[in-house]
């Protein structure tokens, strides 16, 4: 069995915990992983600017950081951070509720605890259509990039 621990370190938006605690949930299950624990704290810019800068030395402000504190075959302990302040401002630029967009930052950081990359182009395509995939549960249609 796994934990979900969410933490709301921001005040200006209402969150729907129940939904962030499934994404996860679904995440982990069809990754084959059945005990661990994620922690998820939602946070401000500012704050994700400062992590994104201790931890990964790059000095902006971005939408999820993630951290795989154990990893074995079926077992799973990380760590994902997300912005909702970026969620809104992205939102706004797709046109599409600042939920959804927020709910995919949870999925996409989910995913790379499990394993997944967006590094290259190729391994972009599969977490794309994983992000598709686990949206689509929540009868969520994924946003077109415009830059795709």
């Amino acid at each position: 069995m796994f934990s979900v621990f969410i933490t709301n370190e921001q005040s200006k938006y209402e969150l729907d915990f129940a939904q962030i605690e499934l994404a996860v949930q679904q995440v982990l299950e069809e990754a084959g992983i059945v005990s661990g624990e994620i922690s998820v704290a939602v946070v401000d810019d500012p704050t994700i600017h400062q992590l994104n800068i201790q931890y990964l030395n790059h000095d902006y402000p971005t939408d999820v950081i993630s951290f795989v504190l154990e990893r074995e075959q079926t077992h799973l302990e990380g760590e994902i951070i997300v912005s909702v302040d970026t969620a809104v401002e992205v939102a706004r630029d797709y046109q599409w509720d600042w939920r959804q967009e927020f709910l995919l930052y949870v999925i996409h950081g989910c995913l790379h605890l499990v394993g997944y990359d967006d590094k290259d182009p190729e391994a972009k395509v599969v977490m794309q259509q994983a992000e598709r995939r686990h949206l689509m549960k929540f009868g969520i249609e994924h946003r077109i990039d415009p830059a795709e």
